[in-house]
């Protein structure tokens, strides 16, 4: 591997004077754009937080502690119903692609190059998906070819940074490295899913003895190798550092900081730990606690590095989980399985609520009104037109479609995009766990009303969102014509889109799309 792509923090290799040079726009005004951050957090459910994004204070909600998204809350808008993928790859596909996942196939989480991640089953075979990931280079084997949404940034004048966790292609492709995807700075981003370990202690799981790294080993932060420094403080330190080397391009920043927290494992971060032991929380569920105060603590000091070096009122702050709350995995946490989402069904890798709804807020100081609340529905592929929105960039070229829509109306309250919108969902895969809701599903959400439905037996679930917010009342039987309506809906989208399906093992045949079975 190209040792550049994992150093602590690199630059791209663009000369200062060009850089500089992009600093004032074409008709020699100043460049007075907003900087913008994209805060991402990893496996973060939507009660992962003390913040309600329900009607009502929940339990979960009484127990964590995120004063600083609480903070950002009170300066901005937070969305209730912000939807995205329920597993990690198709999501950041989707982000830097602007592309539904059915469209781009990064359907299920990447990593060994040309090698699917699916669970074996004895039914059916799963889709022959995009296994290698997104990237911007033709012609790649199981790759979606795609313009990045932060080489468009990089083309209009922007300073773009990359932190974290970034999962956009497998291993010894293109589109494993961020500076690959219109990256200018890349800090410990690259084709990994997760990490080996959160500890300066453990080196983040890189090895000293001469043997390969395990996959997951958090590359490019070698100088906290052996120290106390959890890793979502260093990424932090990083980012900032980063942060300061701006002010030397006189150019708007587009920070992409993508933790790898709250991803297992879930280490303890002693910082936080102990609080949650004395609230009277098992072992295991505080350290999960403080692996959320310490992602909190991250968002707190990049929103005071604003503050102090007067960039607060320039800057737009985005605030985004990439899945589902961790609630399958006995080994991680505590307490009656698929139930740490509540008053959401399931979790991570789930087509229920508990899979795909996620915390979001927005801050856009002059434009967004602050302590305000959003109950329009978005999906994660409406962050690409949304974003590039926000930088003021009006033409661009990409070589995809785009399927997101910009909700900057529902950030300005000028308009609403969702009104007679469809989301759509299509995961034709094996994900690892067993749980309500995951296995090879398609979905579709319109209005108040979402379907489900399983290519594995042919099932159909319909649930009225608002009234049923815990997907606990199918009423499939009893809303026949409404089923019918979103079945064609939904088959009608994924065959426009060339979305996949699984097939029968005992026979070949593909799965019937939804509206093939009554």
């Amino acid at each position: 591997m190209n040792k550049k792509l994992i150093i602590p923090f690199a630059l791209a290799p663009l000369a200062a004077p060009a850089l500089q040079a992009q600093s004032q726009q074409s008709d020699g005004r100043m460049d007075t754009r907003p900087n913008i951050i994209l805060f991402m957090v990893d496996d973060m459910g939507w009660q992962d937080t003390s913040l309600p994004f329900w009607t009502q204070k929940t339990h979960y909600n009484e127990v964590y502690e995120t004063p600083n998204m609480e903070r950002l809350a009170k300066q901005g808008v937070m969305f209730t119903q912000a939807y995205a993928s329920s597993i990690s790859s198709p999501t950041r596909c989707s982000l830097i692609t602007g592309t539904n996942a059915a469209r781009h196939r990064v359907t299920n989480w990447t990593y060994p190059k040309g090698q699917q991640t699916d669970r074996p089953s004895d039914v059916f075979n799963v889709a022959d998906w995009n296994v290698n990931g997104v990237c911007q280079v033709p012609n790649i084997d199981h790759t979606f070819q795609a313009t990045s949404l932060a080489e468009i940034l990089k083309d209009n004048g922007y300073h773009t940074i990359h932190c974290g966790k970034a999962h956009f292609g497998a291993v010894n492709t293109p589109g494993e490295s961020p500076y690959h995807m219109g990256f200018e700075v890349n800090i410990a981003g690259h084709a990994g899913g997760g990490l080996a370990s959160y500890l300066g202690e453990n080196n983040y799981g890189n090895r000293t003895d001469g043997k390969p790294n395990p996959w997951f080993a958090v590359p490019g932060l070698d100088k906290y190798w052996g120290t106390d420094t959890f890793v979502s403080e260093a990424l932090t330190l990083e980012a900032i550092k980063a942060l300061n080397h701006t002010k030397e391009y006189n150019q708007p920043f587009f920070l992409y900081m993508a933790h790898y927290a709250i991803h297992v494992p879930i280490d303890k971060d002693k910082r936080f730990y102990q609080k949650y032991i004395d609230k009277g929380l098992t072992p295991k569920e505080a350290a999960y606690a403080a692996l959320i105060e310490g992602m909190d603590k991250s968002l707190g000091d990049l929103m005071d590095w604003l503050d102090k070096n007067g960039e607060a009122d320039n800057t737009i702050v985005i605030f985004m989980s990439d899945n589902g709350g961790l609630s399958s995995e006995p080994g991680w946490r505590d307490g009656k399985l698929h139930t740490q989402n509540s008053p959401l069904n399931s979790g991570k890798g789930s087509a229920y609520e508990g899979g795909v709804r996620e915390p979001m807020i927005v801050r856009w100081p002059g434009v967004v009104k602050p302590d305000t609340k959003c109950d329009k529905y978005l999906i994660i592929e409406d962050f690409y037109p949304s974003i590039l929105e926000m930088a003021q960039v009006k033409h661009y070229k990409t070589v995809q479609p785009i399927d997101g829509i910009s909700f900057i109306p529902l950030l300005k309250q000028t308009g609403d995009p969702s009104k007679g919108r469809s989301l759509y969902w299509n995961f034709p895969n094996h994900w690892g766990n067993d749980g309500p809701g995951i296995g090879p599903t398609c979905t579709v959400r319109k209005g108040d009303w979402k379907l489900i439905y399983y290519y594995e037996n042919g099932k159909k679930e319909l649930f009225n969102i608002p009234q049923d917010i815990g997907e606990k009342n199918n009423l499939a039987a009893q809303h026949p014509d409404i089923v019918k309506h979103l079945s064609k809906d939904l088959g009608n989208y994924l065959r426009k889109v060339g979305g996949q399906r699984p097939s029968f093992k005992a026979t070949g045949k593909p799965c019937p799309w939804p509206d093939e079975i009554k």
